[in-house]
């Protein structure tokens, strides 16, 4: 199955989010919504995907100081895990 479009999707929520286009709630919600796309993938992406998006919940309760999760660092997280993603859905059977 081609999973092109959930990943754009994706992508473009990641550029939404960093440009305050989208709020963090909307963003989780579409991002843990992927079901097809995880179950595509191997059980390790779902796993490191859903820790980041913890992490980003739990920077967004706290003030940037208070918090050891940068907001900035987490969303290059989870593009790189896009571009693994990508590439781990491309091999996929």
């Amino acid at each position: 199955m081609n999973h092109d479009h959930t990943l754009r999707t994706l992508r473009d929520s990641l550029d939404d989010l960093r440009d305050e286009r989208t709020t963090l709630p909307e963003f989780n919600r579409l991002w843990r919504s992927q079901s097809a796309l995880l179950a595509a993938l191997p059980p390790r992406y779902a796993q490191v995907l859903e820790d980041v998006l913890a992490r980003l919940e739990s920077a967004a309760l706290f003030a940037e100081a208070s918090c050891s999760f940068d907001q900035h660092d987490l969303l290059e997280h989870l593009g790189l895990w896009l571009d693994k993603a990508r590439l781990a859905a491309a091999e996929a059977p």
